[in-house]
């Protein structure tokens, strides 16, 4: 696929038809690979330690509350990053038209101590993507402090179990992400699944 504007038109068409951006070395590019990651929402499981993480109330879940700092953390976790400036400008549009969010894991405070876990009221780690129909198109993650992430991703599938939602795509597969359940299919499934979970009519926020 050629060099596009990254417009929200352009984006949803992507979307849609199973291709998504990448800023590689100062050039936007486009992906559909094959085979494509997911997580099933049936399949998706976490270790009994991050449970326990999710259910202690060590972090706050907050949904959209900042979105663009988010981004920026998916951007600051390691060198050549593709979440450029112009990926960031584009992804924030989207979230402003309601189509991106972020799930954000916040610090709070201990409840027997008193004592915060790490900076208290702090941006501990999280998730962004693009929600269209029933299918969720998860694009980055990243944490500041051990777990703040994978607690973000058990809330993201907690919410999307809630809500309806049909397709969990995470484009690549990675060995962190196979712990949880995530496995790779043939495009061509991929892409039947897509369709099926583009159709189906879910909200990510109210």
């Amino acid at each position: 696929m050629k060099t596009l504007p990254l417009t929200p038109q352009v984006l949803v068409a992507a979307y849609v038809n199973g291709i998504f951006p990448m800023d590689v070395e100062g050039q936007i590019q486009w992906f559909s690979p094959d085979p494509r990651a997911v997580i099933p929402l049936d399949g998706f499981h976490a270790s009994k330690t991050c449970m326990q993480t999710w259910r202690s109330g060590r972090f706050e879940i907050r949904i959209d509350t900042a979105f663009e700092e988010v981004m920026r953390g998916c951007a600051d976790r390691r060198d050549g990053t593709w979440i450029s400036e112009e990926i960031v400008r584009a992804y924030c549009r989207l979230h402003e038209l309601g189509l991106a969010h972020s799930v954000e894991a916040w610090r709070t405070l201990d409840r027997l101590t008193g004592v915060g876990q790490g900076q208290a009221g702090e941006l501990a780690g999280g998730l962004y993507g693009v929600a269209i129909g029933g299918a969720f198109f998860g694009e980055s993650m990243f944490s500041r402090q051990r777990d703040a992430s994978k607690v973000a991703l058990v809330a993201l599938v907690e919410r999307m179990r809630r809500r309806g939602f049909a397709l969990l795509d995470i484009q690549f597969m990675t060995p962190h992400l196979q712990r949880f359940g995530a496995v790779e299919i043939p495009r061509d499934e991929y892409l039947e699944r897509l369709k099926n979970a583009l159709g189906v009519k879910a909200s990510f926020v109210d």
